[in-house]
Parts: C-alpha cells; sequence; structure tokens
C-alpha cells in the first residue's frame, strides 16, 4: 500500500461486545459517546453535511480524476483509501453510521444482539437486488462473509475486521444469523465500510475472478468499462432505490453516467479542474489549494478522517536503537510538525503529536502536547541515554558506535518529501537516519519479517476508536499465520490490557476511561512519530450540486451529485 494509504495494505482488527436489543424491532442500541466539552481538540462536522437538503435534477455525466488506480474492484481484497468512496457508487452494506456515528440500518434493517455479544441476528430487506439480476438475501450474506475470509481472496482488511466471525446460518431468506467466538464491539462499525460491501452470490460462487474487473453490486452505478490505469466508466442503475436512510435519498441516482480517470500528475490534476476539462477531483493538490479557493468557479472541502493520523516513521521497537524509549521520544521531540505540516500540506493540514484522530470517539486532547517539537528535551534525553559524544559530521556516538537507524520506504525517483524533511530535522539533534528504498515487494517481505528498524510514514482509517487495537496491541504483530498492522512490534502488558477491556464493554464512561489511559500510554511508548492528521482534499466546479459525506470515511457520496449547468 502507498504511504497515502493503509499503511502497507495490510490489515488487522478488534473485538467487543453490544447490549441486547430489546423486542427485535430495531437496530440494536450502540454506545453512546459521552458529550465532548467545548474547551475539547476534538473535531466534528454538522449533521446536515451527511443529508440531502434538497431535491436535484436528473441527468448528465460527472467528469472526474483520481490520484491513483485501486489495481482491481473487489474491495474484499485490497484496503486502498479509494475503496472508501468507490464502494459506495458500486456497492450496497449490511449497515450505515448515522452523522453521531451510530450504527444505522441499510441492506440490514434490524438486528438483535445475544446477551453475551456473540450472535447478530440480521433482518434484512426483501426488495435489492444486484445488477446480475441475482437477489440478496441471507445466503448473499453469508456468502459475502466467507468472501472476505477465503484465502483465495488474499484479503488484507475485511478477513481482519471479521476476524471474530465463527460461522453463520441462514434462518430464513431474509434472516442472517452471525456468530462471533468472543465479543466483539466494533462488529456492526466495521461492517458499514466500503471493503465490507456485498457482493453479487452469484459471481461470487460462478465467477469470482471477475470480481475484479466487472463486479456486479447492488450499488447506484454500475461499471460499464474499468481499464487498469486510466480509467472506469460507471452508468446508472434506474431501478435502485435502497439507499441508506441516514443520507436522505430515495430512488436512483441523479447522474446518468460517471467518468473516472487516472491522473498522477497533481498539477494537471488542479489545471484540468480549473479549465473544466474535468467536473470533480478526489485528490485535490494541497499546493494549490489556496488558488483553488480564491477562483470562484471552484469548492474545496477537507475533512479529517478517523482512526490513526498520518505518521511519519514507525520504529521497530525491538530492533536498536529504538530499544531505548528515550530514544525514540527524543526523535519524536526532534520532529518540527508544523514546518513539515507547511512543507507538505502549504497550510491545510493540521499538525498532530497523539495517537488517535480527533474525529474518532473517545478522542482525548489532554495529551496532544505530549510530544511537541522541543529540540532542548530531545538532547538531553539522547544525553541520558549515554548519546553524549559527537563524531566530525556532527553524529552523536556511543561505544564507537553512531546513532543511526535506516528507515526502509518504496522504491521510487526521489525520497518523499515527508522522510527527508524529518531525516533534516533529527540531523539537528545528532541523529543519522539512513533512507533506504525498496521495490515494493521487497519491502513487504522485510516488513513481514521483521527485518527493520523503521518503515516510512503511513496512515490507518478505519471507523472506531479500536484503530489503537489494529496498530498497537501485540496480537497485532505480524506472525507466521497472520499478516498484523502492529509494526513497531510493541509489546506492553498495560496496554494490551487496555485495549482488549475496550473490547469487552458498552459502557461509555468506561469506554472513555480505557481509551484515554491507552491514548496517555502510547504517548509514554512512542511507538512511531505521528505528524498531521489523515486529512484529504477534494475539489469541485461550482455547478456540482449535491454533494454529501460518508459518515464512516467522510468520503463523497455520489448517489446525491447532480449537475447545475444553467446555474453555474
Amino acid at each position: 500500500m502507498r504511504n497515502a494509504i493503509h499503511q502497507t495494505g495490510l490489515g488487522w482488527v478488534a473485538a467487543g461486545v453490544l447490549a441486547v436489543l430489546a423486542g427485535g424491532c430495531k437496530p440494536a442500541p450502540h454506545p453512546v459517546e459521552p458529550p465532548v466539552s467545548a474547551a475539547s481538540a476534538a473535531i466534528s462536522y454538522p449533521a446536515e453535511d451527511y443529508r440531502e437538503q434538497s431535491r436535484g435534477r436528473p441527468g448528465g455525466t460527472l467528469k472526474v480524476s483520481v490520484a491513483a488506480d485501486t489495481g482491481t474492484l473487489d474491495l474484499h481484497a485490497i484496503s486502498h483509501t479509494n475503496a472508501q468512496w468507490l464502494g459506495r457508487l458500486i456497492y450496497d452494506n449490511l449497515v450505515y453510521l448515522d452523522a453521531k456515528g451510530e450504527p444505522s440500518p441499510w441492506l440490514a434493517k434490524s438486528w438483535t444482539i445475544s446477551p453475551d455479544g456473540k450472535t447478530y441476528t440480521f433482518h434484512l430487506r426483501d426488495d435489492v437486488t444486484f445488477s446480475d439480476g441475482s437477489r440478496f438475501n441471507a445466503e448473499a450474506v453469508r456468502l459475502n462473509l466467507e468472501h472476505m475470509r477465503d484465502p483465495a481472496t488474499k484479503s488484507p482488511l475485511a478477513a481482519a475486521y471479521i476476524e471474530p466471525y465463527a460461522d453463520g446460518r441462514v434462518i430464513d431468506e431474509f434472516t442472517f444469523e452471525a456468530r462471533l467466538r468472543e465479543p466483539y464491539t466494533p462488529f456492526l462499525d466495521v461492517l458499514a465500510q466500503s471493503w465490507l460491501a456485498m457482493i453479487s452470490p452469484k459471481q461470487i460462487r460462478e465467477n469470482p475472478r471477475l470480481i475484479g474487473e466487472a463486479p456486479a453490486g447492488s450499488g447506484p452505478f454500475v461499471v460499464e468499462r474499468y481499464t487498469r490505469q486510466q480509467g472506469i466508466r460507471l452508468v446508472r442503475r434506474d431501478d435502485y432505490h435502497w439507499s441508506p436512510p441516514v443520507i436522505g435519498h430515495e430512488g436512483p441516482a441523479y447522474l446518468d453516467r460517471i467518468e473516472l480517470e487516472f491522473v498522477p500528475e497533481a498539477l494537471i490534476r488542479y489545471t484540468s479542474l480549473a479549465s473544466g476539462q474535468y467536473d470533480f477531483t478526489i485528490d485535490a493538490p494541497a499546493q494549490n489549494a489556496a488558488a483553488i479557493r480564491a477562483d470562484a468557479s471552484l469548492v474545496i472541502q477537507s475533512r479529517v478522517r478517523k482512526g490513526i493520523p498520518t505518521r511519519a516513521i514507525t520504529f521497530n521497537v525491538t530492533r536498536e536503537p529504538f530499544t531505548d524509549v528515550r530514544v525514540r521520544k527524543a526523535f519524536a521531540l526532534a520532529v518540527d510538525r508544523e514546518g513539515i505540516a507547511q512543507i507538505m500540506g502549504f497550510g491545510e493540514f493540521k499538525p498532530k503529536t497523539d495517537y488517535l484522530a480527533a474525529t474518532t470517539r473517545y478522542y482525548d486532547p489532554s495529551f496532544q502536547d505530549a510530544l511537541k517539537y522541543d529540540v532542548p528535551a530531545a538532547d538531553r534525553l539522547l544525553d541520558e541515554a549515554g548519546w553524549t559524544a559527537r563524531d566530525g559530521a556532527g553524529y552523536r556516538v556511543k561505544d564507537g558506535r553512531r546513532l543511526s537507524a535506516e528507515i526502509l520506504a518504496a522504491e521510487s525517483a526521489t525520497p518523499g518529501a515527508l522522510t527527508v524533511a524529518m531525516q533534516s530535522d533529527v540531523k539537528k539533534i545528532g541523529f543519522d537516519l539512513v533512507i533506504v528504498q525498496l521495490p515494493a515487494a521487497q519491502l513487504t517481505d522485510r516488513r513481514n519479517a521483521g527485518a527493520y528498524q523503521a518503515l516510512s510514514g503511513g496512515v490507518w482509517h478505519t471507523n472506531t476508536p479500536d484503530a489503537l487495537y489494529i496498530l498497537h496491541h501485540s496480537r497485532a504483530i505480524t506472525t507466521p499465520k497472520l499478516i498484523g498492522q502492529n509494526t513497531s512490534r510493541l509489546q506492553d502488558a498495560d496496554l494490551d490490557d487496555m485495549l482488549a477491556q475496550a473490547r469487552q464493554t458498552v459502557d461509555p464512561a468506561v469506554l472513555s476511561d480505557l481509551y484515554s489511559r491507552a491514548q496517555r500510554r502510547l504517548t509514554e511508548l512512542v511507538p512511531s512519530v505521528p505528524v498531521y492528521e489523515n486529512l484529504p482534499i477534494i475539489a469541485y466546479r461550482r455547478d456540482v450540486r449535491g454533494v454529501v459525506f460518508d459518515t464512516s470515511h467522510n468520503t463523497p457520496v455520489f448517489t446525491t451529485v447532480w449537475l447545475d449547468r444553467e446555474n453555474p
């Protein structure tokens, strides 16, 4: 996976427990968020951002530029960032989050949960079909869950998100029972994410290889043509009428067609949008944000994704010199996040020094300055750790060894600007950071083997605070049987206990306390260096109307988009 995508494209998640739904006629209750104080640095967005405000005008073709191809349209088989918005075009999910982040109906009308939190019974819509004519029903749900965890799918994310799922039972055509090995609080949350969308059961049974090129989903658009590294052509499905109630849209999408083209060059994405060649760009370049804002014909929006903020570096805490927490903390204190955010984001990015995105439930801003830029403090920590001498080049030495480490990065024409900026920052405290670029296959092999001192930056977006488990619990360390996301290889009993307990309770006060303590503990352990929020930027022409945002991913939903060519 690219740096702008889930770390290395390999997933892992957590577990928990939910309360019982009384009566079985409404969706199961979800933990209620405690109120956020006015002084909190937590970030939220208005409820109307997630709901259609007025009816639009049908017709037209939307031309969209996108930086990168996903490589496949089988979303069970990838963890690519673009799957988040692409999934809402082609597929639907069992559940959807409401504007407050609580699970709400979609293809599942309601559900009940057993007292022990291990059995979920879903009551499904009976009027949904896939684009190949097959029906959505309980057997379709069963087949999709099996497809996610089928070794042949090679799922880097969906399989891990349903890891506690043991088996399923078709009770009747539109009632499905999912049985878990252990209570798993985030189960409904993760089922709302695009990577766990529903695919045609006929296609899964008869031709699963075709999913990657010509998928049969139940979504508002159908793939007409997909040409790798070039683009995707989609056409409206006229009989679609089962959008999630949360977005307030009835009937089919407004647009006749959507033409997506992959345009890796940032400047071209901007100039072609400004000239009207495209109507919309998913990946608006930060360096052109000011120009976009100054252009009366354009609109720009950016929103912080839930989960884990962008990391500049992840330390392997089992390899020298990062076995010493003083070295890790000194490194983190030496990174000028404000400067890097300016270099990388041209004023658009939000600097970050703690370990959970500010949009995520139970984010605690109390620790937002724990790793704030402080070169004198970094120098003191390295002195304390015994790195007091300097060589002729100004780097610290101890016992005849230079304070040095290699950071592995994906091969490219030039090293990433983020890594280079960080390399310059830590040189000021006498740390020699050596950038080693490797082909993707070699990088993956070394990552999985733990054969590295540090890895270059990445992000991890998921729609629950369980993101902390995904990246930091010891059970998430890669083994011969598991590809996990704990690439720092951190093993801390206290942190493990906090995150495990968080998987076993629905009490908001207890969850708030556990996640707060976990966030504090991470600023003490420093397994990585957060630098700024995961903040994608989109831009579109002003005659594009009806843009609403997905509640799980904070990416645009195109079902409600329409073109107002008469009033640009």
